[in-house]
């Protein structure tokens, strides 16, 4: 499928590296010559330099030919005029970056209607929900949901005193008076989709699928229970601060905000009444102490530079906060945190690519079932997929065990009727259920894919 991505900055360009290993034809738009460049040089891309609303750099990119258009420059306004031109130029699906606060909240589905906008994509609003959940269930490094939340997959780490280290898989469900799924595990480097005769060991990272309302029981049966996190520090007051601030406020948790510049200060105070927002330097890790770090339930790093994320982050954890959460785009940065202890790593540039990756491959979809959600997992290393399942698909009525399907194939849930399923054997996948599927290290663009 032909896309064109105009603004690689850090969110487009990892926008633009997804698609690129999807397999599409991606040409990238951008004024700054020295990123066009680097596209050209180290990317399999086509890449143009010019302005997203400029007719002739459009015409040059073939938009009258491209299927789907992204604009993700670092101007709300020039995305929807770019959007809006090219639609006009004969592009089928547009895609808009809108960040601004005022956007979001007021106008947003207005404009959507009038620039007809196939989607806008706010990726500080993404990152600020999936770390919401994740406060949520705060055992959990991450969480992800599925059909309105009625299953989740939940990553965990296998800790020394875990009911879990050195079990065998096939052992646990008589272990345990509710239905889960261990449906992958990642040692060290290495993923698995793994059988009943796994044994788990200390260190593994686990994805399990679960019904929402079962997960209390959970960690309560693996002495990982951890109270909802109700009083919260966020250092940094940018728009993850302000988005996840207000969704964590919703639901009566107190929060804490530090932030070194003052008009930002002024700025949020007035927004988000609720909350306690300070003027201070975070860097000054005394600050955060006579602040209260030591009696939070959670810790936030949401400043603009990975790095100091990251070291503040490591001193909250000696602290023995139960939870820190850190805010982390270089993917080399990203890495280098989980090695130095750090469990919990969100991305907002990560999280706006894995949405333009689902997108993309339902559009591309013109067979048996739809791509309806799409996550990475395991470090990027395993994806988790949602389909509708249609009437033609050959799988129909046959149960589970005796379906022949690929390898590092699992399916691992099935919604009938909004109703959760943790499947068996003897489950079987019916017209209009929507089946959860994990996949390592491939690609599935239709469930048809599962079979060999």
């Amino acid at each position: 499928m032909k896309i064109i991505i105009v603004g690689c900055g850090k969110i487009g360009l990892t926008i633009l590296e997804s698609l690129v290993a999807e397999g599409h034809d991606v040409v990238a738009i951008d004024i700054d010559e020295a990123v066009v460049n680097s596209i050209d040089d180290r990317h399999d891309a086509m890449a143009i330099r010019g302005s997203g609303a400029d007719c002739d750099a459009l015409r040059e990119a073939g938009v009258n030919e491209a299927e789907l258009f992204i604009a993700t420059s670092s101007s709300d306004e020039l995305n929807m005029l770019s959007c809006f031109i090219a639609k006009r130029m004969g592009v089928k699906h547009t895609i808009a970056r809108i960040r601004n606060r005022e956007y979001n909240l007021n106008r947003l589905s207005f404009l959507k209607q009038q620039l007809d906008l196939s989607l806008a994509v706010n990726p500080e609003m993404l990152a600020a929900k999936e770390m919401f959940n994740i406060l949520k269930v705060p055992s959990a490094v991450k969480v992800e949901t599925f059909s309105h939340r009625g299953l989740e997959i939940i990553e965990l780490v296998v800790k020394e005193d875990s009911p879990l280290n050195g079990s065998k898989l096939m052992n646990l469900r008589s272990k345990f008076k509710f239905k889960f799924l261990i449906c992958v595990v990642q040692r060290g480097k290495e993923v698995y989709i793994p059988d009943g005769n796994f044994i788990l060991e200390e260190g593994d990272k686990i994805g399990l699928n679960i019904a929402e309302s079962d997960i209390p029981k959970l960690m309560k049966s693996l002495g990982a229970e951890k109270k909802q996190a109700r009083n919260i520090m966020l250092l940094g007051g940018g728009r993850v601060a302000y988005y996840l601030t207000k969704m964590l406020t919703e639901i009566g948790a107190n929060v804490k905000i530090i932030e070194r510049d003052y008009d930002k200060c002024q700025e949020l105070s007035d927004l988000l009444s609720k909350a306690s927002v300070l003027q201070g330097d975070g860097a000054q890790l005394d600050t955060l102490v006579e602040e209260g770090l030591d009696s939070v339930d959670a810790f936030v790093a949401l400043t603009g530079m990975d790095e100091e994320n990251i070291l503040i982050s490591i001193f909250a954890a000696s602290h023995n906060v139960p939870k820190v959460i850190t805010k982390i785009n270089r993917n080399e940065l990203a890495e280098m945190g989980s090695r130095l202890g750090l469990d919990t790593i969100i991305s907002p540039k990560r999280s706006v690519a894995d949405l333009l990756v689902q997108y993309a491959r339902a559009l591309e979809n013109s067979r048996g079932s739809n791509v309806e959600t799409l996550y990475n997992i395991m470090d990027g290393n395993a994806e988790v997929l949602e389909f509708n399942v249609k009437s033609d698909f050959a799988g129909l009525k046959i149960p589970l065990s005796q379906l022949r399907l690929k390898p590092n194939i699992l399916i691992v849930g099935i919604i009938r009727d909004r109703k959760p399923i943790i499947p068996a054997g003897a489950d079987v996948i019916m017209p209009l259920d929507r089946v959860i599927v994990i996949a390592a290290n491939q690609r599935l663009n239709d469930l048809s894919d599962i079979l060999k």
